[in-house]
């Protein structure tokens, strides 16, 4: 286990989880505002072992990992932290449809900014989101996050992006 929330555990991807992670990924709702297109079954069986394999690779910034409800073990989504060269960390998630509106995303959000600060100790953290998807966007202005600016994205819209408020910073190192 990566980390838990009151309702879900985080923890590694593993093969199992394909059925779950191909409905997500293959759903052309859930992936409009982050990659534009829908995954195949094929695209998504190598998306899902490559990040399987990234756990062992020495020097390894790109963490994906399963979302799962305690109560039942079902697959809820994928949440991520991806350093970047300048030792800054992404963090977002991903959620399937059918688990859409029932508080996920923010309880993912706050756990995984928590996880972020308090077990890997990072600190410069920031999250994108298109303004169109007007949830996301929602649950990082309740998050501990701060808008920073938009920039065109590559899908023809406008990405909002958000970065660790400075209070936050300031009382985890008081």
């Amino acid at each position: 286990m990566i980390f838990e929330t009151k309702r879900l555990c985080i923890r590694p991807l593993e093969p199992a989880d394909f059925e779950g992670f191909h409905e997500m990924q293959s759903d052309p709702e859930v992936m409009k505002y982050t990659t534009g297109k829908p995954f195949s079954e094929a695209e998504n069986r190598k998306q899902l072992a490559d990040v399987i394999a990234r756990y062992t690779a020495p020097g390894n910034s790109f963490w994906v990992w399963a979302v799962v409800q305690k109560s039942n073990g079902a697959f809820v989504g994928t949440c991520a932290a991806i350093g970047e060269p300048d030792g800054a960390v992404e963090i977002g998630y991903r959620i399937r449809r059918c688990m859409w509106g029932q508080g996920y995303g923010s309880e993912i959000c706050r756990g995984l900014i928590d996880y972020c600060l308090h077990v890997r100790h990072w600190t410069h953290l920031h999250a994108v989101a298109d303004v169109r998807n007007v949830p996301s966007v929602r649950i990082l202005e309740k998050s501990r996050l701060n808008f920073e600016k938009e920039a065109p994205n590559e899908m023809g819209g406008t990405d909002r992006f958000y970065r660790l408020k400075e209070e936050v910073l300031n009382k985890k190192q008081a």
